[in-house]
């Protein structure tokens, strides 16, 4: 019986944004281990990847599918690690050299890593199913991305349902990202890992991802909760609660927030302190969360963790850590 080898790839420079990866891992892990082929499938996790850890890792192991977790530089190529642990650019060209020496075992690969679509494009010349981020992704959305995608992939379903059942579980669960994963595949037909050609040991159903339940939210010591825009403010103590019913003074100051987000962009983009990929990687952010904003629900770990990598991603100019603060205290002013 022929094991499926999953090889997944982490690197996360310590001179960059630090992502959840192993989170991701472990969410991967947990949804094998329910599968219905989980016998047919080996998960092999690799740490801190240098460029070196590479092509060593894929010639060790002969994977069926590759994974990588980390930061992606669009055109610039893969971020993996040096020997001090800081950030080192893989060139897209090399990559694809890489899998085209690997291709007679490798079916798919996966890069959950911002901007990666440049790579996917270049390695779908060697390797005929790739999967590559168009833009920015968030945390949340990359890990339960990538554990639909195999939670599906080892039930059996081909690389395009699986693909079509991790976007959709991310619209469901409300995410603005479910199009920022695309597809590369050249594999038609169901299956395409044969886990089908032997008997599952215990049966079992894909469990259907369900909305995400509605709640309160906070943005400091900002409360968002209900239904509907526009903004509307209630006042208790030092607390500031944005309830979403019908309320002018709150439509000034989110509209305020909104502005102040446009020009954090436009000092962004005219700062030469920042390099070209963390003004683009900033800006995504930006975007993300005046998307977020102005939705009727918006979700309170998504804007938390959009304003805390804002500040940690422009920390080395205080001008711009300013803005973001502004922008906090807008919401916090409501009243």
């Amino acid at each position: 019986m022929q094991v499926i080898k999953i090889l997944a790839l982490r690197a996360n420079p310590t001179n960059m944004e630090a992502l959840r990866l192993d989170e991701e891992i472990r969410g991967l892990k947990a949804e094998l281990e329910r599968a219905t082929y989980r016998d047919r499938v080996e998960l092999i996790s690799e740490g801190a990847v240098r460029v070196e850890d590479l092509s060593k890792a894929i010639l060790k192991h002969k994977p069926n599918i590759v994974h990588f977790s980390g930061h992606g530089a669009g055109g610039d190529g893969l971020v993996l690690e040096n020997e001090a642990g800081m950030m080192q650019l893989v060139a897209t060209a090399a990559l694809s050299r890489l899998f085209q020496w690997g291709r007679s075992t490798i079916k798919c690969v996966v890069l959950n890593a911002c901007y990666s679509q440049v790579q996917a494009e270049a390695i779908h010349q060697q390797i005929d199913c790739v999967v590559g981020m168009s833009s920015v992704i968030g945390d949340r959305a990359a890990i339960q991305f990538a554990a639909k995608f195999y939670q599906a992939l080892v039930e059996g379903e081909s690389f395009q349902s699986a693909y079509e059942y991790a976007c959709t579980a991310l619209e469901l669960a409300g995410s603005n990202e479910s199009t920022t994963p695309k597809l590369l595949n050249r594999i038609e037909g169901s299956d395409p890992l044969g886990f089908a050609t032997t008997t599952p040991t215990q049966p079992s159903q894909m469990a259907e991802p369900q909305p995400r339940a509605q709640q309160s939210q906070s943005i400091g010591n900002v409360t968002i909760s209900g239904n509907h825009n526009p903004f509307n403010v209630i006042q208790a103590g030092s607390h500031v609660s944005l309830d979403q019913s019908s309320g002018s003074s709150g439509n000034r100051d989110l509209q305020a927030a909104l502005d102040l987000l446009i020009k954090l962009k436009q000092e962004i983009a005219i700062t030469d302190i920042l390099s070209t990929f963390a003004k683009r990687d900033n800006e995504a952010k930006i975007t993300m969360l005046q998307n977020e904003l102005q939705k009727p629900n918006p979700d309170q770990g998504f804007v938390n963790e959009v304003v805390d990598a804002l500040k940690q991603g422009l920390g080395q100019v205080s001008s711009l850590v300013s803005l973001v603060t502004q922008i906090v205290k807008r919401l916090e002013k409501l009243a």
